[in-house]
């Protein structure tokens, strides 16, 4: 393939001759000697004259040239002005009277020898400045050329402007290093066949999408599938992030499209890959830069090159990005990025897959339980799993351990999750407080039929929490159902309803317990019309992102009347799921005491501690007595 080629570097030799060289003109710059005093030229009869007069103090004679100095200065300039030294071309034939008069007026006479290089040096003088300022120059150009080698992939401008197509080569990696992404995996499948036979495609007239948009949260694999893509095919993969299209100078962006797709059609069958397509591909007309803004003209150069494809290049363009909502609409039409692959964040089964896929090169212990581990990472992408592992590892390096046992997988999992440990300064009373609100969520969540089971408790601070209670659920929810929503609103505020019973106030430890619950029961109201009230009308104040999970506000599209009824019903239900959470605590307050003081011991209690202090969950008791 045609790639393009650096432009040779001058020797480093030129760059040192020329910095030395600005730094000698500096130097004679600094210590060059006092200007000279003006020299008059005059008439040979003028300065005789001079000599006559008996003005003239002394006189130099060197070769056919003699200057002299006046007594004093005198008005011999032009304009007048007043002159001190005078100069004159002695005779070619001589002038015998001359030395005799000086003799007599008694002028000072001495002779220098002549020098015929005395004008090459004054010509050198003219022109050193000049050669030295070309020099400067031409070393300030050079700098600028590495310097633009190095952001443009060329050695001059032109190759910056347009930028350099890197070399295309065949990953190394396939489907198989691509786990938890079966759907995915199937959607993209029959791309393989025709990148390897496109032939057998176009036999039968059938047109295989051009553009394949891959979606999902940030981690999930987008880039790793379509390298796996070309190297399942075996064919060249060029690979570019959407924002290096975009540079200070207008119509880069533009130019590089153009040198990219070149380059893949002319070494087809193979695969482009634009990652972080919103970056370049949002709506056009919203940017003040209207029709002419960088980032437009770039998109509009993308949109041609996806339809100047023929049926004789087997060429195939993915895009990856988490904004789909914000793509222009002429991207997604038919003939263009008309086929969407969606990838989900990897359920229990999947993450179980990524794991072993992961610990390929990591020498595990025997203790390592890629189950239970799976079942502790709900929400974890591929990137999250991946980076599970490496702080699993170096947790066992720092312990000096030869393999990497279970407590590194779970010490991992907690500084992931809530930042590592705080070495925090609590006072015993605070202590208590934060035992007790803790243990008030435990135990809420421990006898709440519909809650999440328990996986561990701590009070020892990491990141901004000072303590945490975790609940993990048995199975992979996709619907949440009424009344696990309620049970959850229930136990995040247990931990206020705690501190009310035990201590008689609450503090502001709820501060975040409060939000949580807030945004919660809105949904709940809003969204999902749970509430019999206000029925299942969409009174929601914000849309969620699909793959950030970002909340979008968007304009009120309902009266104010509805708001407040909404309002209402959000306070209503959470007075109830407080109650809910205080009735259990008085149903239960000897095992809170229990708990509270458990807690206190060990500063963090796993599932089987937290049962020895509370009992079995009333589901399981009722499992257990059934059978």
């Amino acid at each position: 393939m045609s790639e393009t080629l650096p432009t040779s570097a001058p020797p480093r030799w030129m760059n040192y001759l020329a910095l030395a060289l600005l730094l000698l003109a500096l130097a004679w710059l600094i210590m060059r000697p006092p200007p000279l005093e003006p020299v008059q030229p005059v008439p040979y009869s003028h300065f005789k004259a001079l000599v006559r007069e008996g003005t003239m103090a002394e006189v130099s004679l060197r070769g056919k040239v003699a200057q002299g100095r006046l007594v004093a200065p005198r008005p011999l300039g032009p304009q007048g002005a007043l002159i001190q030294k005078v100069s004159t071309r002695l005779p070619d034939l001589g002038d015998d009277t001359l030395l005799p008069l000086l003799e007599e007026k008694g002028v000072t006479v001495s002779v220098e020898a002549d020098d015929p290089q005395g004008g090459l040096l004054a010509l050198a003088a003219v022109f050193l400045p000049w050669v030295l300022l070309f020099l400067f120059f031409y070393w300030v150009y050079q700098r600028t050329q590495r310097t633009l080698s190095g952001i443009g992939g060329a050695g001059d401008l032109k190759g910056f402007l347009e930028g350099a197509v890197k070399k295309a080569e065949v990953p190394e990696v396939n489907f198989e290093d691509v786990a938890g992404q079966d759907n995915a995996k199937r959607e993209v499948a029959e791309l393989v066949e025709y990148l390897r036979d496109p032939e057998r495609f176009r036999r039968l007239g059938a047109e295989v999408p051009k553009g394949v948009l891959l979606m999902g949260a940030p981690g999930t694999g987008k880039t790793l599938l379509a390298k796996a893509l070309a190297g399942e095919a075996g064919v060249p993969f060029y690979s570019i992030s959407a924002s290096e299209f975009i540079e200070i100078f207008v119509g880069v962006g533009a130019s590089r499209v153009r040198r990219l797709f070149k380059a893949a059609k002319e070494n087809a069958p193979a695969i482009v890959f634009i990652d972080e397509l919103d970056s370049i591909g949002r709506t056009r007309g919203t940017g003040l830069g209207g029709g002419h803004d960088e980032r437009e003209q770039t998109l509009n150069q993308i949109l041609a090159e996806l339809d100047g494809f023929t049926g004789r290049e087997a060429v195939i363009v993915l895009a990856a990005t988490n904004r789909p909502d914000i793509l222009d609409p002429a991207l997604l039409r038919p003939g263009r990025f008309d086929r969407h692959v969606t990838l989900e964040l990897p359920d229990r089964k999947d993450r179980v897959a990524i794991l072993r896929v992961h610990l390929r090169k990591i020498p595990v212990a025997g203790d390592v339980d890629l189950d239970r581990i799976a079942a502790g990472t709900p929400g974890f992408s591929g990137a999250d799993l991946k980076n599970l592992v490496n702080e699993a590892a170096i947790l066992a390096a720092r312990d000096n351990e030869f393999q990497v046992r279970m407590k590194h997988f779970d010490e991992a999992r907690d500084k992931i999750l809530l930042g590592g440990v705080r070495s925090l300064v609590i006072q015993p009373d605070e202590r208590h407080r934060l035992a007790v609100h803790e243990a008030g969520h435990t135990l809420v969540a421990h006898f709440l039929p519909h809650a999440d089971p328990l996986y561990k408790v701590t009070i020892i601070p990491r990141g901004r929490a000072l303590g945490g209670t975790h609940q993990l659920p048995e199975t992979e929810r996709h619907t949440l159902p009424e009344d696990y929503l309620f049970d959850r609103l229930a136990v995040i505020l247990a931990g206020r309803a705690a501190e009310e019973a035990v201590l008689g106030n609450v503090s502001s430890g709820a501060d975040d317990d409060i939000h949580q619950a807030t945004q919660l029961a809105r949904a709940m109201v809003g969204r999902w019309g749970m509430s019999r009230e206000i029925g299942p009308v969409d009174l929601r104040e914000s849309d969620e992102h699909p793959f950030l999970g970002l909340e979008i506000a968007q304009p009120r599209r309902y009266s104010e009347h509805a708001a407040q009824a909404v309002d209402e019903a959000v306070q209503a239900l959470l007075k109830k799921a407080e109650e809910t959470a205080r009735e259990v605590i008085r149903a239960h307050r000897g095992e809170l005491d229990q708990l509270v003081a458990a807690l206190e011991e060990k500063e963090t209690l796993v599932r089987s501690e937290i049962e020895a202090c509370l009992g079995g969950r009333p589901g399981q008791q009722a499992d257990e007595a059934a059978t």
